[in-house]
């Protein structure tokens, strides 16, 4: 197996250090050694050195991992974890080793643009969309996840627009960010393909509004070091912190007591931690969980709820647990997948509201 000299430095370097052990969301819930970088980093080390072949368990424990770069953020020494596991995802597709069950994901993302292999959109949702289907400066991106997994929040996201009197379109035939590819099998020509024929699309556009954290953060991250240009990018958060800011959503703060979600994406990859919380006190009152902000633990979700759901109920019920532990009885997220998993895991009188159900609830 091929593995660039960055990728075996890092792997050298963390199989000799469990300093990040506590902090991976999968390790926790499943209480698996196999779960942690370290473990991991053995593995492919053996694999480097000729020791071991790269196996179809090793592969599983590398799609065990959320690259939610929870240890990338907590290594004092500067290691990112994650930059092997994405390596050896993308080396394994080129050598035909890919699990079958990613293999059936990656073809319904290429034959349809999302994991699910939903062709039809909700009849809401088009409806929806059809109202904005006239072109302006802004586009609100909705993505795969809200379109096709979760097609209230993609309404509700539009409808919050609507109240603030926002001009803006939405694509009935939206194309796919690439965010998932990029997750599945890494910088593969199908990737940059699908992230290329994305771009083209947005850059017709002024301002590019991401709804979903997954999709942003490709927005930043991929299409940077693919050089692939959009229009200005504002996150779904920043910009409705914004509207309010401005007065242009009228919110009045209804007193419930909630505690904030941060999704990895927004608070470790984009750095963006304050306007999500600008919304939610403008709302109601916000208190605050163990591991917020950077430190935030994934909640489960996307991916690994199609081929590994037990994993992501586990660690979906142990972000449940951390809301207990404060004494919360309400989360609010940012996330459209973290608000399907949360959702589907809440305990008897306990509830998660997506950000923009917030919204409107307090206009």
């Amino acid at each position: 197996m091929y593995m660039s000299e960055k990728s075996k430095q890092i792997v050298d370097a963390c199989r000799f250090c469990w300093m990040c052990r506590h902090i991976c969301p999968v390790g926790n819930a499943t209480g698996q050694e196999r779960n942690t970088s370290r473990a991991r980093a053995l593995s492919l080390s053996l694999v480097n050195r000729g020791a071991a072949e790269l196996t179809a368990d090793i592969m599983d424990n590398i799609y065990e991992c959320q690259m939610c770069e929870a240890c990338t953020c907590d290594c004092a020494t500067g290691w990112d974890p994650t930059y092997f596991t994405k390596e050896v995802r993308l080396q394994a597709a080129l050598d035909g080793k890919t699990p079958d069950y990613i293999n059936a994901i990656v073809d319904k993302v290429l034959e349809t643009g999302n994991i699910y292999g939903v062709k039809e959109l909700d009849a809401d949702l088009a409806a929806a969309i059809k109202a904005h289907a006239a072109k302006e400066d802004i586009i609100l991106f909705l993505g795969a996840e809200a379109r096709y997994n979760v097609p209230a929040a993609a309404v509700n996201a539009i409808k919050v627009l609507e109240a603030a009197g926002v001009k803006f379109t939405v694509l009935a035939d939206e194309p796919a960010s690439g965010y998932a590819l990029d997750w599945l099998i890494g910088a593969a020509d199908e990737t940059k393909q699908q992230m290329a024929d994305c771009a083209a699309v947005l850059a017709e556009y002024k301002t590019v509004v991401a709804f979903d954290p997954q999709d942003a953060k490709a927005f930043v991250r991929e299409y940077k070091e693919y050089d692939l240009k959009i229009g200005a990018l504002a996150t779904f958060t920043a910009f409705v912190a914004g509207l309010i800011k401005d007065g242009k959503l009228a919110v009045k703060n209804t007193g419930k007591a909630v505690v904030f979600q941060d999704p990895y994406q927004l608070a470790r990859m984009l750095e963006e931690t304050e306007e999500p919380r600008a919304i939610v006190a403008a709302c109601a009152t916000l208190n605050e969980m163990l591991l917020n902000r950077k430190d935030t633990v994934w909640a489960g979700g996307s991916f690994m709820a199609i081929y590994n759901p037990l994993v992501s109920e586990l660690v979906s019920k142990e972000r449940w647990t951390n809301a207990k532990n404060v004494g919360a009885d309400t989360i609010v997220t940012a996330s459209v997948s973290e608000y399907a998993a949360l959702k589907a895991t809440a305990p008897e009188g306990m509830n998660v509201i997506s950000i923009e159900e917030l919204v409107l609830s307090a206009l």
